[in-house]
């Protein structure tokens, strides 16, 4: 079985370039993240902040299939699944804060994402989206402890696969 640290190469060399604009340069040599509260303060859990995010993403994006079914209908029996998997991920990750989850059982247009008027061109950009948190979920794996890299691992992982079947003709 490989180790966690071989896993973790394998997944973060393809997004490196990509995931260094976020790692670096986001923290002083103390580890303090600029903007973050100082040492008197108390900080925000890491792994809490995390979480959300990866919630958040992962409403967004299922916010962007439901305007990809809602502007191409022809295109619901193909996506239904792939929204369903995305749905069950923000149910993984926890509903982002501030906001009621997402799982409805049918979908509804978000007015903040555009959708390409082409079905090639929408099918294209879901699958940029994918590529793209897959990318980042990969690069956060550095940061996570292990339940919650898993967890990132598995998701990102289930994104590339969507961008494979986003693709196919």
């Amino acid at each position: 079985m490989p180790r966690r640290r071989a896993v973790r190469t394998a997944l973060v060399l393809p997004v490196l370039p990509a995931a260094a604009g976020l790692l670096g340069g986001c923290s002083d040599r103390q580890g303090h993240r600029s903007g973050a509260p100082g040492p008197s303060s108390p900080s925000p859990d890491p792994v809490l902040i995390l979480r959300e995010r990866a919630a958040r993403d992962s409403s967004a994006l299922l916010a962007r299939y439901d305007a990809t079914i809602a502007a191409h209908p022809r295109l619901a029996t193909r996506l239904r699944p792939l929204r369903a998997e995305v749905a069950r991920h923000v149910a993984a990750f926890g509903p982002p804060t501030r906001r009621a989850p997402v799982s409805s059982p049918s979908p509804t247009p978000s007015p903040t994402v555009s959708v390409p008027p082409r079905e090639g061109a929408a099918l294209a950009a879901l699958a940029t989206a994918e590529r793209t948190l897959a990318g980042e979920r990969a690069g956060a794996l550095l940061d996570a402890p292990p339940e919650l890299a898993r967890l990132l691992a598995s998701v990102a992982a289930c994104g590339a696969g969507h961008v494979l079947l986003l693709k196919e003709n």
